[in-house]
């Protein structure tokens, strides 16, 4: 006498399919607030000062840093300034992309709630600067002030 259970022969159990449902759901939840218009961007904190800057390639691979008013000198970075350079590089990048120059100054610009945020007008690019740490945001922020009452910085790394 051979008693044997019957085997389900179920291809995906109860607990697979009931995750791979809920996934589904949550997919097309995102999708009907996606085509909805709705967008989880976080508004921007007021503007409490704004700088435009020029940066230009100077000698022995430096970068210049001018203010855009008045065409004077504010900083050099020297050496490898690897968070400078990248970032500047990915504004030339789009720049060069819509056939346009380097001569447009960027916007460096400080909020209310301290982060910063540099901007080039021209091609409506934006890199908010705190997401990459604070001593990366620090190199930017430093140019608040800088050739302001013969206060100019220059940065060797």
């Amino acid at each position: 006498m051979n008693t044997t259970l019957p085997i389900k022969h179920d291809a995906l159990p109860w607990a697979v399919k009931l995750l791979g449902s809920m996934l589904l759901v949550i997919l097309l939840v995102l999708g009907f607030a996606r085509l909805q218009g709705y967008s989880a961007k976080q508004t921007d904190a007021a503007a409490v000062w704004q700088r435009d800057l020029i940066f230009a390639d100077g000698p022995e691979g430096s970068v210049v840093v001018m203010d855009a008013h008045s065409k004077q000198e504010i900083a050099k970075f020297e050496g490898e300034q690897g968070f400078l350079r990248s970032t500047l590089r990915a504004l030339v990048r789009e720049r060069r992309r819509e056939g346009m120059g380097p001569e447009a100054p960027l916007n460096l610009i400080g909020r209310a709630d301290g982060r910063l945020t540099l901007i080039d007008p021209t091609t409506r690019q934006r890199i908010d600067l705190e997401a990459f740490g604070a001593s990366n945001a620090a190199v930017f922020a430093n140019l608040r002030l800088a050739g302001v009452a013969d206060s100019s910085i220059s940065s060797k790394k």
